[in-house]
């Protein structure tokens, strides 16, 4: 399965030795926790390099941010639920970016951005998991933005959302 090639031997000897079906997570052909370290970092770097983008993430902001993010991320590809079990999950994310009055520029550019920090990671180059990115932080980008309007509140306890291949998986967790 030639196709199915990744940075992370364990994942890689699991996807050559089974059917399609039981392919490797999205977290495991990234990489696992470096891959969406480096991701995370990446995307930050290039968010304050970027003109319009700069404003919000040049605002000092937690410590641990870009942590912060690798985690989210982690546990949204199929990692290890370390994001929601020390920083609050969707909801506590969501809250964090209610009200903000985000213009739909700002998240055109926030996944470019992020599609771009693929690259500069090093993830891999496959059309198939390239995709399967850029389709979850277009989706993401619309569940932030819906909470940006003035009085928007984020509602307690939503579940983490959970990405496949094929894209937002149903229920919890």
């Amino acid at each position: 399965m030639a196709r199915w090639r990744c940075n992370n031997a364990a994942a890689r000897s699991r996807a050559d030795a089974s059917p399609a079906v039981d392919r490797p997570s999205v977290f495991e052909y990234a990489g696992g926790e470096p891959a969406f370290l480096a991701l995370a970092t990446a995307h930050h770097q290039r968010c304050l390099d970027d003109p319009v983008l700069n404003h919000p993430f040049s605002h000092p902001g937690h410590p641990e941010h870009v942590q912060r993010l690798a985690s989210y991320w982690i546990e949204v590809f199929g990692g290890p639920p370390r994001y929601s079990q020390s920083w609050g999950g969707q909801s506590a994310m969501l809250a964090l970016h209610c009200e903000m009055n985000a213009q739909s520029d700002l998240g055109d550019r926030f996944v470019e951005c992020f599609v771009r920090a693929a690259d500069d990671a090093g993830l891999p180059n496959d059309a198939e998991f390239r995709t399967a990115l850029r389709s979850y932080m277009q989706w993401a980008v619309r569940d932030v933005m819906s909470y940006s309007g003035p009085g928007s509140t984020a509602p307690a306890r939503l579940a983490m959302p959970r990405w496949s291949w094929d894209g937002l998986q149903p229920g919890p967790i």
